[in-house]
């Protein structure tokens, strides 16, 4: 026996050879049950009551294939292995309808195909997952604005390029944050939009001959628009482009934010202090306390963005047409990622919930600390008319030479300032002490940015307000989505139970 000979009987001398359903067909199997079953059997469930309607199979047909549908045991499927008698789920999904009406059930695949069949699957799977995963973005939102507002009056560093920059908020950082997850609530919601189009009546990619209702397709499976060209419905992939991307820049923007959060958990820092619940220690250092729960989120949505990113790049360069690589090997990836954030968000949510803040040393650090200076320079142009690049090079000196006599920035006296002033532009300045300690008062510092986008507390329960009305239209948008799709899947199980005598 030569070598050909033994592989082909190694792997079998049929379809499917053994290899090839151990690597490729039983995985997609294993995914296709737990995640593609449902959305199929509603395809079905709509596509007979359309063929009904349209008189393309008659009363009675469309009785004997509802009894078929409703006979089938769905727990059964799901718990199912692999075998290699069928390719993959739909033919054995149609074998057990065919095996309980004839050959009547045949007539289900009138005028459609796998193709514009599991592009609709795969649309359904993915506004399921981005809805569930829009409403942990809102609970987490939701989360981060009472945490805003519990802060507004918590004064703090604000740091750029890693270094004291000037006095803020609390809750301006956190509304900074709450405005970049709406972001991507906004981003996530385009996607969904674009991804509730339906593909079905495209059939392989020409549509049919038959006089079916592509639009009554789209209704009865809470799609808000039809894919019009039918190329595009099976051909088009951008969909899956934008979801991924969504997926991936929010994954990119919360890490951004949990990293800030480790980082303030440190004992140099002492800012926050996680929760009991959502911390573990060490096995040998008896006094760690280790918020673990922040580590764990930053690492996965790293891995969320690279799920996000397998789904880019396997749809990059592919033929612009039907084409595996942009269907069951892909399509977990995409799965997966949306799970993850999901998951993410609901656990963000409980740790912020839970979470102190050491608002007395973030204070101290903020009166103690050089970032109050920009006011100080501010104010000698208020008093003294000099221009801003003058009052800068006055407040430079100041800075270096209490660094250098090892003063903090509370501890700036007005004979310092006025040593700098008159090396710098020949007199003392007309500043008063009490001035002074006003433009060094990093309460007054954000008290007085009231400008739009401001740290103020004016200025930042405004912006609270607004985003709270802001996000009551984002909850009602997914309240809409979520109640269109649970009223058509209604319509269909009650018809088909109609039919069928169940």
């Amino acid at each position: 026996m030569g070598y050909r000979d033994e592989l082909i009987k190694a792997e079998g001398a049929s379809f499917p050879g053994k290899t090839y359903a151990e690597v490729v067909l039983e995985p997609a199997f294993n995914e296709a049950k737990k995640q593609l079953l449902d959305p199929m059997m509603a395809i079905n469930k709509a596509h007979l009551i359309m063929l009904s309607e349209k008189l393309l199979i008659t009363e009675e047909q469309a009785k004997r294939i509802a009894q078929a549908i409703s006979a089938l045991d769905l727990e059964a499927l799901r718990s199912s292995s692999y075998t290699g008698q069928f390719e993959d789920l739909f033919f054995q999904v149609e074998h057990q309808l065919l095996e309980q009406a004839g050959d009547i059930a045949g007539n289900l695949h009138l005028a459609r195909s796998r193709n514009d069949m599991g592009i609709a699957i795969y649309r359904m799977v993915l506004r399921e997952k981005l809805s569930v995963m829009l409403s942990s973005a809102l609970h987490l939102k939701e989360h981060l604005l009472a945490f805003a507002e519990e802060h507004v009056d918590t004064v703090m560093i604000g740091y750029t390029h890693t270094q004291q920059a000037q006095p803020t908020t609390m809750a301006h950082y956190m509304m900074a944050v709450v405005d970049s997850l709406s972001r991507d609530i906004r981003r996530l919601t385009a996607a969904y939009t674009n991804c509730n189009r339906s593909s079905m009546g495209a059939a392989a990619l020409t549509t049919s001959g038959f006089a079916i209702s592509r639009e009554r397709m789209m209704e009865l499976l809470a799609f808000d628009e039809l894919i019009d060209n039918s190329y595009d419905a099976i051909g088009g992939a951008d969909y899956l482009g934008e979801v991924a991307s969504a997926v991936q820049l929010a994954a990119i923007n919360l890490g951004r934010v949990v990293q800030d959060l480790l980082l303030w958990c440190t004992q140099e820092f002492a800012v926050l202090k996680v929760g009991a619940p959502y911390v573990q220690i060490s096995s040998i250092m008896p006094q760690k306390r280790n918020p673990v729960s922040l580590e764990h989120m930053r690492a996965l949505l790293s891995s969320c963005a690279g799920n996000a990113g397998t789904v880019l790049t396997m749809i990059h360069n592919t033929p612009f047409g039907d084409i595996v690589d942009t269907e069951d090997d892909m399509q977990p990836y995409a799965w997966k990622s949306l799970d993850m954030m999901d998951n993410i968000y609901r656990l963000l949510a409980a740790v912020m919930g839970t979470m102190d803040v050491n608002k007395e040393v973030l204070r101290k650090r903020t009166e103690g600390s050089f970032a109050t200076v920009t006011e100080l320079a501010d104010t000698l142009v208020r008093t003294d008319g000099l221009s801003f690049r003058k009052a800068h090079h006055i407040v430079t000196g100041v800075v270096h030479n209490a660094l250098a006599s090892g003063l903090s920035a509370n501890e700036i006296t007005l004979k310092l300032v006025n040593d700098v002033a008159l090396d710098i532009i020949g007199r003392q300045v007309s500043l008063n002490e009490k001035a002074l300690n006003q433009a060094l008062d990093p309460v007054h510092f954000v008290t007085i940015r009231d400008l739009p986008g401001g740290p103020s507390p004016k200025e930042i329960r405004r912006m609270i307000e607004l985003r709270k009305q802001q996000h009551v239209s984002h909850v009602q948008w997914l309240q809409q989505v979520d109640g269109a799709r649970q009223r058509a899947q209604q319509y269909l199980d009650e018809t088909i139970q109609r039919w069928s005598g169940t």
